[in-house]
Order: structure tokens, then C-alpha cells, then sequence
């Protein structure tokens, strides 16, 4: 018989509700009601607080077969329930640092829009070259189709994705074909939509950050709104066979304890990484340039495994495309780009005009490999937050996009690219959501309006994120994946990416043993690693660069002279020389 049980520390009376039939709960000392019953495996329930009759779903909820407004159904995972699903057992994890993440939204990476048709897309990655897929957020939220960013019940898998049987599929088959699995995970706030936490205890903080308000992990009554947070991230992991997760905009996790919620996630990781057997990965995202996410603990650091890098994404947009406006304001030199390749963030300590502070803090490069740092061309946000959603490919030449590739894949740093982006995909990424209350969407569709109207966009060019056109116009199209230019592009990321697994000098993770020499004037720069050097044109004429060697692979028609090589505008080229480039 299942136990039910809740933390619900603010109501004075708790029933549950099975089926209709409803139970009076056992309270205890800590705050938490328990009762077993007798009911059918998949029976659907919620919880009745004091005198409401409204049923409440389960805050643990592992399933909202009709949203998250309505009530839970029970689910267990294969494991636990004997069933035989999984065929994984010998899958034992593989590493983050320097791999190939492949960044994908489950609603537009596919017609279908599910688990079931991304299965079937799951072989091009293999053929790419990716070593793991990172879904962006799969917990239930209010609605049919969003980013996921607004997750209000974060133990339950979306319901049209295809639920937790159908993300246990997913991972299944990515195991399968050697692909890991990191799962986007947003704990630093709710959304508005769906969330009856706060009606059961003190979920919320006083503190709040640009998408609502904030998490209670360091107040009152905290310790248990902590223990939510860590046993979702450790379930991902445990019962879903996640490889690890990203974690969303940490640096909006105001915690003032001693011990951060962060170094006690990573502390868990660990200890269920070596219960399970297998590698477990964390990857921050954070704004911060805080290089203690990803120092050692036992350095006093928080233990993380990686954490993405946009300064390198800035750095190298804004050298390649000539954008200046809001955050790229202190990037698009290639002085400015060598800066941040070389020592892994731009912002260290340094003044950060679009912040109008000091912002960042210096890498132990001799300490803290290149691997720990993400680098990619584009990202969910970095696209899906412009104000139409438009993509580089949109912007930008093909040969611009390889360049841009080039200098992430050939770059010592973890490397990570968003769906689509391998061919130069031409549809756009907009923000899109489908929230069911008018008000809600109403005020939606007017702030984004607002918000960029505030940067000098034109507000009727803005998409309403609530029309269901604009989560359809940001499907990939797969049909364009393999013509033309597309499939000329796809074929460079193919090809760079296999150099990078099998050269043993892009493997070299330690910045100082990366050399880069650059002409500002002239719009080229080199990266120069052991006997590969990755020499790039930015510009638009044919320079002459100071590289000698065998090309092995390249973007146009490099001609190669004794001691240089020529190569046309927005092109790249990657040498390797008869000697190893010592770096002193």
C-alpha cells in the first residue's frame, strides 16, 4: 500500500483526496502529514487544505496526466516497480569537461513535438559527432507548450512531452547510442501559473529576482524547502538516469547560510554518483564570472562540474556579427576576444560598462582546466531573447557561422551548440507560452513588448509569445538540414568536431599551453595549439596570416605559401605544423 505524505506545515488540517474518497491525515511534529491507503497503482489524488474543497496536487507529484491545475497520479519509476524498461545497466556515465552538448527545446526540435519524436532525431546527433543531449526544461508547467522556465511542479515530467514513461524512453534510448543525458533544472523560482506551493508552507522568500519571487533556501523554516530542492535534482539522476543537470541562473539562489545550497547539492552528486556507479555531472549557469562554482570544495570551492561561459559567446557574437548594443557593448575587439579565450572570462575583476560596475573575478587557469568553462555560438537565451527571436543564421553569412564554430570547437573549452545551429537553421526561436488564464497572458505578451521597447525595438515587430503561431514558427526544419549551404555547414561542425575528438591537442585543457597571436587592422586571429594551429578570418578580404604547415581542414580555399597561408574573407583554416608550439 502507498504511503502519502506531504510537508505542509501552514494548514491546521490536511486530507487527502483519492479518487473522491477523502482520508484524514496523520500530522507530525516536523510538519509533515502521512497516511497509508489501499488504492489502485495509477490512482489520481491531491490534497485538501483546512476547509478548501479546491484538491491540491501533490507538491511531489511524479505525474499531471491534465496539468498541473488538477490532480496528481501516482507513477514509479521502472526501477522500483519491477518493470522491465530500462536496458541501460551497463551504461556508466561519461564526462562533461571537454565534451560536445547538444542544447535542444523538446516542443520545437521535432514536428511531433515529444520524447517519441526526438527518439527518432536521436541518430543525426550520433552522426554529428555529440556526446550529450541537454533538454531544456521537461518539468510540468501550466499550459500546452513554453519554454519551461515556469515550472511550478518541478518532480512531474510535462504531460504533452509524453510524461515520465516517455522521458524514461528518451534517456533509454540515448544511452543506447552512447549519447549522456543533462536535464535543465530551475529552482530559483516558480511560475505564476500553477503554483500552490506557497498554500502548503514557506516555500517563498522575501527576496526576488526578474522572473518572480524567490525561493525560500536561507530563511525560516528553510531547511525543508532545501531538502525539495535536492531530492528533485538527486531524482532526475536516481530515477530518470539523468547523466547530470544544468542548473538555471544560480546566481539567483540568494542563499546566506553557511554551506551553499549549491556545495550541498554537489556533495550529494558525488555521493549518488558513487552509489549508482556512474559519472553525475552539474553545470551552472550564472552570470557571475564566479569561479568558485567550479573550484574543488576541498579548495573551499562549491564543487560544481562546469559552468557555461558568456563572455566567450559575447566575445566571440559580437567579433564575428559587429553587434554593439546592450551586453556586447564592451566586446567586438579582436583584442578584447583573444583576452577572453586566453584566460576564460573578459570580466574578471574588470569594469563592465553595460553593468556600470567592477564584475567578475580571475581564473586560476593553472589550477581550473578550460574544461570547466562552456563556449558556444548560441544558446537558447541568446536567440529566444532577442526581441523577434532571430537566429546568427539569420544575420550572418555562412561562412560567418563556421568561423564562429571554429574558434568554439577548436578552443580548449567544453563545447555546446543549440538545435539547428549545426546546419544554420533558418527558422527563428521565438519566446513563446500558452498560459490559460487571459490576465496572465495579456500581461505576458505586454511585458515583452515593454521590455524591449526599453532597448530600441520596435514593439509591433515583436512576436506574442501567446499566439500559437509563434511556438509553431519555432520548429526546426529538418528538410533544409541536408541541402545547399546547410548541408555544406553541417558537414564543418562534423568535421570539427571529430578533429576535437581526435586530436590529442585539442584535448589539452590548460590555458597556458594556448598561444593566440591576432592583427586587429587586417580582422584575423590564431589559435595555436601543440601542432594544430586554428587560423580565422574575420573580415570581409583575403589576408595573409603568419601559418605554415599541412591544412587539415578548412573553410574555402586557403593557399599555402612557406611560412604563411592566405585565406579569404570569413574563412578558417586548421594547420598542423611539424613542430609543437611551445608556449613560455
Amino acid at each position: 500500500m502507498p504511503e502519502f505524505a506531504v510537508w505542509a506545515p501552514k494548514p491546521k488540517l490536511v486530507r487527502l483526496d483519492v479518487d473522491g474518497a477523502v482520508y484524514p491525515m496523520t500530522p507530525y511534529s516536523d510538519g509533515w502529514w502521512r497516511l497509508t491507503v489501499d488504492t489502485a497503482p495509477d490512482a489520481r489524488y491531491g490534497y485538501l487544505l483546512d476547509d478548501d474543497p479546491t484538491v491540491l496536487p501533490d507538491p511531489r507529484s511524479a505525474r499531471q496526466p491534465d496539468g498541473v491545475h488538477e490532480r496528481s497520479q501516482l507513477w514509479d519509476p521502472p526501477d522500483a516497480s519491477g518493470a522491465a524498461v530500462w536496458t541501460d545497466a551497463d551504461w556508466t556515465g561519461r564526462s562533461v569537461e571537454g565534451a560536445v552538448i547538444y542544447e535542444l527545446h523538446l516542443g520545437t526540435f521535432t514536428p511531433g513535438g515529444t520524447f517519441d519524436s526526438a527518439i527518432e532525431k536521436l541518430d543525426n546527433l550520433v552522426d554529428l559527432g555529440v556526446d550529450f543531449v541537454e533538454l531544456m526544461p521537461v518539468n510540468a508547467f501550466s499550459g500546452t507548450h513554453g519554454w519551461g522556465y515556469d515550472g511550478v511542479l518541478w518532480y512531474a515530467v510535462h504531460e504533452p512531452y509524453g510524461g515520465p514513461d516517455g522521458l524514461v524512453s528518451f534517456v533509454d534510448a540515448c544511452h543506447r547510442r552512447g549519447l549522456g543525458v543533462l536535464i535543465d533544472a530551475v529552482f530559483n523560482h516558480l511560475g505564476p501559473s500553477g503554483n500552490y506551493l506557497p498554500r502548503f508552507g514557506p516555500y517563498l522568500s522575501s527576496a526576488s529576482n526578474p522572473w518572480g519571487e524567490g525561493i525560500n533556501i536561507a530563511d525560516a523554516e528553510s531547511d525543508e524547502v532545501r531538502r525539495y530542492i535536492i531530492d528533485c535534482a538527486l531524482r532526475w539522476m536516481r530515477d530518470f538516469h539523468a547523466d547530470g543537470l544544468r542548473l538555471d541562473a544560480v546566481h539567483a539562489l540568494v542563499d546566506t547560510t553557511a554551506i551553499h545550497i549549491l556545495e550541498e547539492l554537489a556533495a550529494e552528486t558525488d555521493a549518488l554518483a558513487e552509489q549508482l556507479g556512474r559519472r553525475l555531472s552539474l553545470v551552472a549557469e550564472s552570470d557571475l564570472n564566479d569561479p568558485r562554482l567550479i573550484t574543488p570544495r576541498s579548495d573551499c570551492g562549491y564543487g560544481l562540474t562546469a559552468q557555461w561561459d558568456d563572455d566567450i559567446h559575447h566575445a566571440i557574437h559580437a567579433a564575428v556579427s559587429g553587434e554593439r548594443q546592450g551586453y556586447y557593448a564592451d566586446f567586438g575587439s579582436l583584442a578584447t576576444l583573444a583576452t577572453t579565450l586566453r584566460n576564460g572570462f573578459f570580466h574578471a575583476g574588470t569594469y563592465s560598462s553595460f553593468r556600470r560596475r567592477r564584475h567578475g573575478r580571475p581564473l586560476d587557469a593553472s589550477r581550473i582546466p578550460a574544461t570547466r568553462l562552456l563556449a558556444y555560438t548560441c544558446t537558447h537565451d541568446q536567440v529566444g531573447n532577442r526581441a523577434v527571436g532571430d537566429r546568427p543564421s539569420q544575420n550572418l553569412s555562412y561562412g560567418q557561422l563556421a568561423v564562429k564554430a571554429a574558434l568554439v570547437f577548436g578552443s580548449p573549452y567544453t563545447a555546446m551548440l543549440f538545435m539547428g545551429e549545426e546546419w544554420g537553421a533558418s527558422r527563428p526561436f521565438q519566446f513563446f507560452s500558452s498560459h490559460p488564464e487571459p490576465e496572465l497572458a495579456r500581461a505576458t505578451a505586454e511585458g515583452r513588448k515593454q521590455e524591449f521597447a526599453e532597448h530600441g525595438w520596435d514593439a509591433d515587430d515583436i512576436p506574442d509569445p501567446q499566439d500559437p503561431q509563434t511556438f509553431y514558427r519555432s520548429k526546426l526544419d529538418w528538410d533544409e538540414a541536408d541541402a545547399g549551404e546547410h548541408a555544406r555547414l553541417r558537414r564543418a561542425y562534423q568535421d570539427l568536431i571529430a578533429l576535437r575528438r581526435n586530436e590529442p591537442d585539442l584535448a589539452d585543457p590548460w590555458l597556458d599551453h594556448l598561444a593566440i597571436d591576432y592583427d586587429e587592422d587586417r580582422g584575423w586571429i590564431v589559435m595555436r595549439r601543440g601542432r594544430l594551429t586554428v587560423a580565422c578570418n574575420l573580415g570581409t578580404e583575403p589576408v595573409t596570416l603568419p601559418v605554415h604547415g599541412e591544412v587539415v581542414l578548412a573553410w574555402g580555399e586557403p593557399m599555402l605559401a612557406a611560412d604563411s597561408i592566405v585565406l579569404e574573407g570569413y574563412s578558417f583554416a586548421v594547420v598542423r605544423t611539424r613542430s609543437r608550439r611551445r608556449v613560455t
